[in-house]
């Protein structure tokens, strides 16, 4: 299935330009409670999850996201400046398809036509 929309919850405004313009839908929040909100009611195709975020971080708003029915068979991918291998095994453990360490440099495919 070819990834359309993708749910950015990352409090860093500086890091939230990664996708923007590139053809995705994109839906940005700041903090895991709200990223958690957005994920229930939109399903996105993907997410990408900022770790240190205020109130609820991203290996806890992960680990929520992947026991709720509703959401657990989205993606999340970890996108944070945490770049120890303990982080990469706790993010991996709490259900993140991937972990990746900013700044982030990925050319991405053309979403296609909409």
């Amino acid at each position: 299935m070819p990834i359309q929309r993708i749910l950015i919850i990352d409090d860093s405004p500086v890091e939230r330009h990664l996708l923007t313009g590139k053809g995705y839908a994109i839906s940005i929040t700041s903090d895991g409670a709200q990223g958690i909100e957005a994920a229930r009611r939109e399903q996105p195709d993907l997410i990408l999850m900022d770790v240190v975020m205020p109130d609820l971080n991203g290996f806890q708003a992960t680990r929520t996201l992947n026991r709720d029915p509703a959401t657990r068979h989205i993606p999340v991918i970890l996108c944070t400046t945490k770049n120890e291998e303990t982080d990469k095994i706790w993010g991996m453990r709490q259900g993140a398809q991937d972990y990746v360490t900013k700044p982030v440099d990925v050319a991405l495919p053309d979403p296609g036509p909409r």
